[in-house]
């Protein structure tokens, strides 16, 4: 199983949305050292602001293209190629004032293409072309608002992965991270506990197919 791993906290090694792809990276190899894991930290290297030049090359045909969008064009061709080769995908988001961070969006914006990664049927219905993947949204938040109408980061990912095609969507969430050393430390360690569970069932699922 391929595992992409998509970073994408402005904190390094202080995001703690870092320290749980991390723990899952760690438990991934362990159970098998062989195993393909490929990181992208969109926090340390942002992706380019979606802005009119990109949509501009993206809707471009490739025969009419500049130099300069024709390297728009294969920066996203390589970010939706590394998404379909991956097994598993694994988001560690963060959470800035109530949702994603704004690097994150543009990594998702420039996934979004039709006929790549979604088109629409002749009766005019979205279906998404990434499918097959596990996905897991690992995310950090400094107070608590899993469950809650404050949580205004799970359903929009959860509407925007399906979109794209992407059902197998389990959320783990680390909470209170800006409530205490205490609320910090127990919320990252349910968070583990929660990976740790996660893989046992995928390995149990993977021996019984």
């Amino acid at each position: 199983m391929k595992t992409l791993v998509i970073l994408s906290s402005i904190l390094g090694e202080r995001s703690n949305s870092k320290q749980l792809a991390d723990h899952l990276i760690a438990r991934v190899k362990a159970s098998n050292p062989a195993a393909i894991v490929k990181v992208r930290d969109i926090g340390a290297q942002p992706i380019p602001y979606f802005d009119g030049n990109t949509a501009g090359a993206l809707f471009t045909p490739a025969e009419g293209r500049s130099v300069e969008q024709q390297r728009i064009v294969e920066l996203s061709d390589s970010l939706v190629a590394e998404l379909m080769e991956a097994d598993r995908i694994v988001f560690a988001v963060p959470v800035y004032n109530f949702n994603l961070p704004a690097q994150f969006k543009s990594y998702l914006d420039h996934l979004a293409r039709a006929g790549v990664t979604f088109r629409y049927t002749p009766e005019g219905v979205p279906e998404g072309l990434v499918k097959g993947k596990q996905v897991f949204v690992l995310t950090a938040r400094g107070g608590k608002a899993e469950g809650t109408p404050s949580d205004t980061l799970t359903p929009y990912l959860r509407q925007m992965l399906g979109f794209l095609g992407m059902s197998d969507v389990t959320f783990v969430a680390a909470e209170g991270m800006a409530m205490g050393e205490v609320a910090a430390l127990e919320g990252v360690a349910q968070a583990k506990q929660r990976i740790d569970a996660l893989l046992a069932e995928t390995a149990q699922t993977s021996l019984a197919a």
